[in-house]
């Protein structure tokens, strides 16, 4: 194998950047792939027939204010008054159906009588909120005890003026395939799109009560989420910490080559269990006693909940928590003294619901809730408080509560089937009257398609032993690894874990021993001293760092740490951060439930890789047979971007690329990685030049450049293939003229003036395509590739199974091919991403996704732990990430 040369970092001669590349489009569809066996599958696509091809979509703005003129907001209130308007005015409408998406825009088939509306609409049984003199000291004053919503009929005004034309036929293939996609077929998928969420949110009666990403109705019981609807009773998955899984149906209209289908697929979100307040806090933070929950950690919790005073059956969105216990925090009170002026007077909540309610009061002693506004505050005792059924939950799960949801949600392939047929019966979705108006019908019969088994690629271990996986599998039983790489200067440290420290150091020499790893016997047992067992995980951590220094002066080169727990340690981070970036050692962390020899070779895989070895290579890579690969200078890049869990939209995102090391392998790789702003798809590091400087560049890609230039023969890459994951459709045309052309920027700012050729491929899991075997009720065999069909119609797209499902249904990957200068065939392309989900370096199965993205993934996940992203600041600001020690910034520490 080619080994690192000693050659400079980069060239010796820098220009100035050049100037900006041009422009790419999206490359189109060149052709289908041929090789691999054929097998019949079943897709949950239904196909859709449009009658009548030349309707067209009209557009219209829609506003819709009180009779003061104050907007109203809430898809729940304006649904309720758009269905009252269509009721009362069909004629005036000339009956035509109205697909309406909650907001500010409605739909119609064909033309409405006129332009512009102005209709008044009467709401009986409208809330009706009475006001109750609210004190700026934050709860109802004593002029009017009981704050009551009356049902009054109520007038708004709704003003509707016409905006666009939408054809139907953007997004219909023709006969003879054709197809020309523009805005107007992304606007006419819109507008079917809002017609099966309308038909979801008609199920149910609508409350006036709206969120931002969902609407909360009552009947069935029913939450909208994006193109998916949940009812309350569907198939509910405890999962513990006061928070259950609940089953429901995402349904979308998608163009495919084989003409306009409906996508049904399971889908499941989480939300709370409603009840006491207090009863939730408890199971979240796994206490006994409200004396034992965390208040600081409770009110991040139950920021923007909603919940129900049952003293007062009105329901309140949580902003906080007061600062002082109940039977202390004191509020104004405006006491009307019979003839005379009203007076104000402090009182404590407690004495006030003492006084006003019956009830009695436990929680004293505990903080109310703050149902206010930052500068008004409202205050309730916990005990009166109530969550509200059907919440979605936002929060990140625990390591635990995620795989309670994987094991209750996972259906078997012919589990799966039978749902998602019984759904298209039930829903009856081509029965909805703006669908027939349409001439739009669905059949109820899954999508019939055919695929084809790539053939798995050959792998090589160490003696030279070629060995072809099967289904996706292959093992280290009596086999070498390729290339291992001997630990001699180690240690062994142990988070007070139950384990025999000394035992574990001897099997794993075993097995090192049978895979051809020489392992010397550890200099060093570290066990954590007993009294710093309770401390924090950062003190832990620095303790034993010291205690470890005195034993050994001279850092060892790897460190193999035993912690408590598997998974959801707290000291995993801070350990992590001070090896990696501060003393520069390698370490692998464990926590051996069961010390067997397929544990121990999984461990000794990880290590092997961060150590710089190689386990195994495909056979084509071993042998330098990499069609377009081997003879041209070739960077193969994995590109992702990590956010923070939904309900924390303050956390910085996390970018991470790896890219490919000693050409002409394509299984060795590096990795870069930068924190950027919240929520912030595109990365924005990839090329950041320094200021008065010609050849200063402190981006990612100049980090992965450099180490390319170093480990292949002082080549610089002449092709550079691009796996993107993360991005939808939307941010494709970001992908080639944004990111691409940052890494152009970062490529001729170390003194090119040509471009290299670009392969840009978009991988996605997150989609809702699913493939089932049309004979047997396995999961579709491993290597499994459709490219006709459900792709799309014109753009380069197809999906791939690389690995075999062995619980629930198989999900594939979704790869869209952006721009490929370099000119792969279909079946080269395939084969390639096929290859690539066989070289990661820490598995013995074929990976669901190219290794690349899977390594960015991995990074990311890491360098996330190295900061604690809950101690924000007000402002918003994050310590920058560290570097790496430059003892391990060249590995994979990330394995």
């Amino acid at each position: 194998m080619e080994k690192s040369s000693s050659l400079p970092l980069s060239p010796i001669s820098i220009e100035p950047e050049q100037p900006s590349h041009r422009d790419y489009d999206i490359t189109t569809r060149r052709g289908v792939g041929t090789t691999g066996n054929p097998i019949e599958l079943f897709t949950n696509h239904f196909n859709v027939s449009v009658r009548q091809p030349d309707v067209v979509f009209y557009q219209y703005t829609v506003s819709i204010t009180t009779e003061d003129g104050d907007a109203v907001d809430g898809k729940g209130i304006s649904r309720k008054l758009m269905d009252q308007l269509f009721k009362t005015y069909s004629s005036d409408l000339d009956g035509k159906r109205l697909a309406y998406d909650g907001e500010k825009t409605l739909y119609t088939v064909g033309p409405l009588p006129q332009n512009n509306f102005d209709f008044q609409v009467i709401l009986e049984g409208s809330f009706s909120k009475r006001d109750c003199g609210l004190s700026d000291g934050g709860s109802p004053s004593g002029t009017c005890k009981r704050s009551k919503r009356s049902f009054l009929p109520k007038s708004y005004k709704v003003q509707i003026h016409f905006a666009a034309k939408i054809p139907l036929k953007t997004v219909l293939v023709t006969q003879r395939g054709a197809y020309t996609p523009d805005k107007s077929a992304q606007d006419a998928l819109r507008v079917l799109d809002i017609v099966l969420r309308q038909q979801a949110a008609e199920r149910c009666i609508f409350l006036s009560v709206c969120f931002v990403q969902y609407i909360f109705s009552l009947k069935r019981g029913c939450l909208l989420v994006r193109q998916a609807f949940f009812h309350s009773d569907g198939h509910p998955m405890e999962v513990g910490g006061g928070v259950k899984g609940i089953r429901g149906f995402h349904s979308s209209f998608r163009p495919t080559h084989g003409g306009l289908s409906l996508n049904i697929d399971v889908s499941t979100t989480m939300i709370l269990e409603p009840g006491p307040v207090i009863e939730f806090l408890k199971a979240n933070q796994s206490v006994e006693t409200p004396r034992q929950i965390d208040w600081i950690k409770a009110a991040k919790m139950l920021k923007h909940m909603r919940v129900k005073a049952t003293h007062r059956n009105m329901e309140y969105k949580i902003i906080g928590l007061s600062q002082k216990p109940c039977n202390q925090q004191l509020f104004s009170m405006k006491i009307k003294d019979g003839e005379r002026e009203v007076q104000t007077r402090e009182i404590t909540v407690y004495d006030y619901f003492k006084q006003t309610y019956t009830e009695p009061i436990s929680s004293a002693y505990l903080p109310c809730l703050d149902v206010g506004k930052p500068n008004r505050p409202n205050y309730l005792p916990l005990e009166f408080c109530n969550l509200v059924s059907l919440q979605r939950y936002t929060k990140a799960l625990s390591g635990r509560q995620r795989a309670l949801l994987v094991e209750k949600s996972r259906q078997k392939p012919l589990e799966r089937i039978k749902t998602l047929n019984d759904a298209m019966h039930t829903y009856c979705y081509d029965k909805d009257p703006f669908l027939a108006g349409c001439g739009i019908s669905i059949e109820k019969q899954m999508t019939q398609v055919e695929g084809r088994v790539l053939k798995p690629p050959m792998l090589k271990f160490g003696k030279n032993e070629d060995f072809e996986p099967c289904n996706g599998r292959w093992n280290f039983n009596n086999k070498m690894l390729l290339e291992p790489k001997a630990i001699k200067n180690w240690a062994i440290v142990n988070f007070s874990f139950p384990c025999d420290s000394s035992h574990v150091s001897r099997e794993l020499i075993s097995c090192g021993m049978r895979k051809g790893i020489e392992i010397d016997r550890p200099f060093a047992l570290v066990e954590e001293d007993p009294q710093y067992k309770k401390a924090g995980p950062v003190e832990r951590v620095e303790k034993m760092i010291a205690k470890m220094k005195l034993k050994f002066p001279d850092p060892p080169h790897f460190i193999l740490c035993v912690l408590p727990e598997r998974k959801t340690s707290d000291i995993y981070g801070p350990w992590k951060k001070i090896c990696l970036t501060e003393e520069g050692i390698h370490t692998q962390c464990i926590c051996p439930i069961k010390i067997t020899d397929q544990y121990l070779t999984n461990v000794l895989l990880k290590i092997n890789s961060k150590l710089g070895g190689i386990n195994s290579l495909l056979g084509i890579e071993y042998s330098y047979n990499i069609p377009l690969i081997n003879k041209i200078p070739t960077l193969i890049l994995g590109m992702d971007v990590s956010h923070g869990s939904p309900g924390r939209a303050d956390v910085p995102s996390v970018a991470a690329v790896v890219g490919s090391k000693c050409w002409p392998l394509i299984s060795r790789y590096r990795a870069a990685v930068r924190t950027q702003s919240p929520r912030l798809e595109m990365i924005d590091s990839l090329f950041q030049p320094i200021e008065n400087t010609e050849k200063g560049d402190n981006g990612i890609m100049n980090e992965l450049f450099v180490e390319f230039y170093r480990t292949s023969r002082a080549r610089k890459p002449k092709q550079i293939i691009i796996f993107r994951d993360g991005v939808s459709e939307s941010q494709f045309n970001q992908v080639l003229n944004i990111e691409v052309d940052q890494i152009i920027k970062a490529y001729q700012r170390l003194g090119e003036s040509d471009v290299p050729k670009f392969t840009v491929i978009v991988a996605q899991k997150n989609h809702h395509t699913k493939l089932f075997k049309a004979k047997g009720p396995e999961n579709v065999p491993a290597g499994t590739v459709v490219d006709t069909k459900i792709v799309h119609p014109t753009n380069y797209d197809f999906y791939m199974c690389a690995h075999q499902g062995i619980i629930g249904t198989s999900r594939p990957a979704h790869y869209h091919v952006l721009l490929d200068e370099i000119g792969f065939s279909p079946d080269d392309l395939q084969n390639l991403i096929h290859s690539l989900s066989y070289v990661n370096q820490r598995s013995t199965t074929a990976t669901s996704i190219v290794a690349p993205v899977r390594y960015a993934h991995l990074a990311a996940a890491q360098f996330a732990q190295f900061t604690k992203f809950e101690d924000v600041t007000e402002d918003g600001k994050v310590p920058e990430l560290p570097r790496l020690h430059e003892n391990v910034e060249n590995n994979m520490f990330f394995c």
